[in-house]
């Protein structure tokens, strides 16, 4: 879905963040306790896959540096690593900050728009 919406087959609207996962943790729980787990699945395999994107200060980011490692042979510079660390943080905050926005958004939506 994150590549559909990088090449614009998807709407960037479906980026939800806490307090659209809130409130459809709140609606599952009221459909039963199976609905609700089945929804929390759902929210930790999303987190899990997300954890494996090629990001630095995600865990397929330390991937992504290994697998560079063994391409150039040696460790890479300090430098490198921070550069990508930092370009990683801005990628994951501006990913965070979009999602929030889209929640903001949806729930302040409705009093703007009449």
């Amino acid at each position: 879905m994150f590549g559909k919406m990088l090449s614009g087959e998807a709407s960037w609207k479906n980026l939800a963040g806490p307090v659209t996962i809130a409130d459809y943790a709140g609606q599952s729980a009221k459909l039963g306790i199976d609905y609700y787990l089945k929804f929390m699945a759902l929210v930790s395999i999303s987190l899990g896959v997300l954890n494996l994107l090629p990001i630095p200060v995600l865990d397929g980011g330390h991937l992504m540096y290994h697998i560079l490692e063994v391409i150039k042979g040696g460790p890479l510079s300090e430098r490198t690593m921070a550069w990508g660390q930092q370009i990683g943080l801005a990628l994951l905050f501006t990913l965070m900050a979009f999602a929030f926005f889209n929640d903001l958004s949806r729930l302040l939506g409705p009093l703007f728009n009449g």
